[in-house]
């Protein structure tokens, strides 16, 4: 079993889990069951699914739950572009994010890349 608060690409995907959670509070109302559900469940369910790979014993079971983290990282890379286009982020707040979650995206696949050998 695995110490989730251990690994930095947990640690950074809860706190971009805090600051989407922060920004689409200033998010049009008209979207809380469109864009801020999506990206608020889209964002916790990376530091979610990390946490829950950490509590399986094999390897391979924790790769499978970050592959899956993987994906809902990659879902909110859109959702912040969209939300981007769309004007509800401003342009730094929009490439801060973007870049974090890029960021995110490259150490899952290395830390699944790693796990794999």
């Amino acid at each position: 079993m695995r110490d989730l608060k251990e690994l930095k690409v947990w640690e950074r995907s809860h706190k971009l889990c805090l600051l989407i959670y922060d920004a689409t509070k200033e998010f049009p109302s008209e979207e809380k069951f469109g864009i801020i559900s999506q990206i608020r469940r889209a964002s916790s369910s990376v530091p979610t699914n990390i946490s829950e790979g950490c509590g399986h014993d094999s390897s391979k079971e924790f790769a499978r739950y970050l592959r899956i983290a993987s994906g809902s990282i990659s879902e909110v890379e859109y959702l912040l572009i969209l939300s981007n286009d769309l004007d509800y982020l401003n342009e730094k707040q929009a490439s801060d994010l973007l870049n974090q979650t890029i960021q995110i995206r490259k150490m899952l696949y290395n830390l699944v890349k790693a796990i794999a050998q």
